[in-house]
C-alpha cells in the first residue's frame, strides 16, 4: 500500500514540475522582448512553485491599525526612608549583678546539700521491691496464628522438612 501511495505522490510532483515548465516556457514565447538567461527570467524550481500555492492558499492576516497605548505610570516607594537611624539590640543589658549572685548562692547551696543526702543505692533496699512474674502478661498482645506459623514449625523439626521437600517434589514436576 505504501509503496503504491509513493509512486502517486512522485507521480505529481513530476507532472507538476512538467506543468511548470511548460508554463515557463509559454510565458517566455509570449514575452519575445525579454532575453531567455536573463536573471529576470531564471527558471523556476519546483521549491518556489510549491511556496507559491502555499502563499495563495494561506489567508493574509488583513492589518489593522491600533491607537499607540499609553504607557503606564509607575510610581515607586523608598521604603528605606521609614526605617529607624538605628537598629535595636535584641538582648538585654540591664540585668543587675546581685541577682546573678543569688543564682549562683542557691546552686552552691544545692551541691553542698546533695553531698548530705544519701544516695538512692543507700535508700532502695532489695526486700522492699515486691517482684511479681507474669504481672504485665495482660498488656501483651496475642500474636494470630497464620498458616504461615504452621509452615514454619514444620520447618524447624527435620520431620516436617522432610515432608516440605517431598511435596515440592511431587508438586514441581520436571516431566
Amino acid at each position: 500500500m505504501w509503496d503504491n501511495l509513493s509512486f502517486w505522490i512522485w507521480l505529481i510532483i513530476v507532472v507538476v514540475s512538467f506543468l511548470a515548465q511548460r508554463k515557463k516556457k509559454q510565458a517566455q514565447n509570449e514575452a519575445p522582448g525579454v532575453p531567455p538567461n536573463t536573471p529576470e527570467a531564471k527558471p523556476i524550481s519546483f521549491e518556489d512553485l510549491l511556496r507559491e500555492i502555499q502563499a495563495s492558499k494561506t489567508p493574509q492576516p488583513p492589518v489593522i491599525q491600533e491607537k499607540p497605548r499609553p504607557q503606564p505610570v509607575t510610581t515607586y516607594t523608598d521604603y528605606d526612608e521609614q526605617l529607624p537611624e538605628e537598629e535595636q539590640d535584641l538582648e538585654q543589658v540591664d540585668y543587675k549583678k546581685r541577682d546573678e549572685d543569688a543564682t549562683f548562692d542557691v546552686y552552691e547551696k544545692a551541691k553542698l546539700a546533695a553531698f548530705n543526702r544519701p544516695s538512692l543505692e543507700e535508700t532502695m533496699k532489695v526486700e522492699d521491691t515486691d517482684v511479681k512474674f507474669g504481672q504485665f502478661k495482660g498488656y501483651q498482645q496475642e500474636q494470630p496464628v497464620t498458616p504461615a506459623h504452621a509452615f514454619i514449625k514444620d520447618l524447624q523439626d527435620p520431620e516436617g522438612f522432610r515432608k516440605a521437600f517431598i511435596m515440592s517434589e511431587i508438586l514441581n514436576r520436571k516431566y
